[in-house]
């Protein structure tokens, strides 16, 4: 994400580490937070979602893109890592 940033020019950009479940940020911080591809990997879902809520502005919004599947992923299909990384 630092080299994209670099390469696209972007100097108004922070990176910063932290855990979904104690986000490192005041309360009512951001107009807009997207989550892509955090939520299923997070096991407390109540503490993501409230953590969500915590740092959203009255009015902001929040925009959710996550994978989702109908069946249970199989023995062979999580061990083999290309079909998860492309």
């Amino acid at each position: 994400a630092r080299a994209a940033a670099t390469e696209m020019g972007a100097s108004n950009v922070e990176f910063v580490e932290g855990e979904g479940e104690r986000l490192p940020f005041p309360s009512e911080s951001f107009d807009v937070v997207i989550s892509n591809g955090v939520i299923d990997l997070i096991p407390d879902k109540d503490a993501i979602f409230s953590e969500l809520h915590r740092v959203l502005r009255p009015g902001g919004r929040l925009q959710i893109a996550d994978v989702t599947i109908q069946t249970p992923v199989s023995a062979e299909g999580r061990r083999n890592i290309d079909l998860w990384t492309g």
